[in-house]
């Protein structure tokens, strides 16, 4: 064997290990849930977002929550009997607003009972659907995030502040088009939030708490951690079942190629939900 080939062989190999290692922690992880499932009694799925390497050639990427995102859960759900609870694991930055709102949706339409579990951070559209959850579990060092909409690099509420300090006159057509749908976005976000929690804290308490999570009261990225989310009246149970940071342990950054959410790829009847 020459230097050339064995040149290319070396390349093959160091191109394909990573994929195969893919595999293996895939398999991992597929375990470890399953056994959460076993454990709680539960369907378990989740949503977590890395920056990790492409399995070829090992180029970063990042990612957030997006359409594929929403699918894969509400297929998901749809998978779950209606009885059965659901423990969904966040880890997450956020994303697009409209994946975030239909899994948030689908959450909370579930009969079943759904817990979120935070062992990380869940901001921005993650904070949205941890809200839809009847119950939320953070590790003591977790935060949630507010929920304030952004257009383009621009809080909406920092583009409405901005046009509010010029006369109109001296403001251009483009930003005054911004304003108007920084102001769209911010009562629509608003109205989700608040349809989202006023079944779990009185109108006017839901009413004040949806306003200071999406009207720009923060920072986007500003934390919400245990004892600040329960000043605002949630229900937060601080402290996650080892279990859960057992999983986490199989999603190192970077890692390989994976998809952001998994569940036991099966329909799960009700017989399986009670044994």
């Amino acid at each position: 064997m020459d230097f050339f080939q064995l040149f290319w062989v070396v390349f093959l190999l160091a191109s394909f290990l990573p994929m195969w290692r893919q595999q293996r922690i895939h398999r991992l992880r597929l375990s470890s849930i399953h056994k959460i499932e076993e454990l709680r009694g539960t369907r378990v799925i989740t949503l977590i977002h890395r920056q990790e390497a492409l399995s070829f050639l090992g180029l970063p990427f990042r990612r957030f929550i997006d359409i594929e995102d929403s699918e894969a859960i509400l297929r998901a759900i749809r998978y779950t009997p209606s009885q059965m609870p659901i423990d969904i694991i966040l880890h997450t930055p956020g994303g697009l607003v409209l994946a975030a709102e239909q899994i948030a949706r689908a959450i909370k339409k579930h009969p079943g009972k759904v817990t979120a579990f935070v062992p990380h951070y869940a901001m921005s559209g993650g904070t949205l659907i941890a809200l839809a959850a009847d119950e939320i579990y953070l590790d003591d060092n977790a935060v949630l995030g507010p929920v304030d909409p952004q257009l383009g690099n621009y809080p909406a509420a920092s583009i409405l502040k901005a046009v509010e300090q010029k006369p109109i006159k001296d403001i251009e057509d483009q930003t005054l088009i911004l304003a108007d749908m920084a102001r769209k976005a911010l009562a629509q976000v608003e109205a989700v939030v608040y349809q989202t929690i006023s079944d779990k804290m009185p109108i006017d308490a839901a009413r004040e708490v949806s306003k200071a999570l999406t009207q720009g009261r923060w920072t986007h990225d500003y934390p919400l951690t245990c004892d600040q989310l329960k000043q605002l009246g949630f229900s937060i149970q601080c402290g996650l079942p080892r279990q859960i940071y057992t999983l986490m342990e199989l999603y190192p950054q970077p890692a390989q190629r994976r998809p952001s959410v998994q569940y036991v790829p099966l329909p799960y009847d009700n017989e399986a939900g009670d044994s």
